[in-house]
């Protein structure tokens, strides 16, 4: 009889302890709601890590914990959340959700190839869900436009890259025409210099022919000194010249 008794003090103490335990991590997880819902979440944060740290089986303390991260914009920390909550439940529409909120977390990360895939999982659980609908939509109409965009930006780089290539080119071959006429210039010039030396030479030079008139003229003038000469000389010989005195 005292070992029955001794039995149900125990079990009735094990009861109470889960009891206990439970009100303790539901409170602990109402108050992060209500921080939550007062757009305290980095509180709210505190309060569900406080509850998974008790329980980290409790699907929905990862799954407001996920909610929380979100409203913070850490992402990759939310879909870590959400992915441990994938695991904590076997409800469809329930896991619906979750991959719902994770497609949300990806497209806020720019990862839009990934976010699909995660609207296309919450679909195939819940086809009617019109929000993952829309959101899906939404995510293959941002990829259309990425793609489009890299695209362009593509043909613009090209574009740059053979321009710039062009440019490259045109400066070489200007290069190397200055280089070809400098080239020129010096293999002319030492001709030019000569050249110049050979018409100041002939510039020197006086020209050592005369005209036929020029010769006449001479001719004719050395005649009438000749006469003027002879005639001097007539005069001459008609004096008598006193020699020079001797010493």
């Amino acid at each position: 009889m005292i070992y029955k008794l001794i039995y149900i003090l125990f079990f009735a103490l094990i009861l109470f302890s889960i009891d206990n335990f439970a009100q303790s991590v539901r409170k602990l997880n109402n108050e992060g709601v209500d921080l939550y819902e007062q757009k305290k979440y980095a509180d709210a944060e505190i309060n569900f890590r406080k509850v998974l740290e008790k329980n980290n089986d409790d699907f929905i303390s990862n799954f407001n914990l996920g909610d929380a991260y979100y409203k913070q914009k850490k992402y990759d920390e939310a879909i870590k959340s959400y992915q441990n909550a994938l695991g904590k439940t076997n409800d469809d529409l329930t896991k619906a959700k979750v991959y719902h909120n994770i497609g949300n977390s990806l497209l806020k990360s720019n990862k839009i190839e990934e976010s699909i895939e995660a609207y296309k999982n919450a679909l195939k659980l819940n086809p009617n869900d019109s929000e993952t609908k829309y959101n899906l939509s939404y995510a293959l109409e941002l990829l259309k436009n990425k793609d489009k965009n890299q695209q362009q930006q593509n043909q613009n780089n090209q574009q740059n890259q053979n321009q710039q290539q062009q440019n490259q080119n045109q400066n070489q071959n200007q290069d190397k025409n200055q280089q070809n006429q400098n080239q020129q210039q010096q293999n002319q010039q030492p001709k030019d210099q000569e050249a110049k030396q050979d018409n100041t030479k002939q510039q020197q030079q006086p020209d050592s022919k005369i005209s036929k008139e020029q010769a006449e003229r001479i001719l004719e003038a050395l005649k009438n000194n000749e006469k003027d000469l002879q005639k001097n000389l007539r005069k001459v010989k008609g004096k008598v010249v006193k020699p020079e005195k001797d010493w």
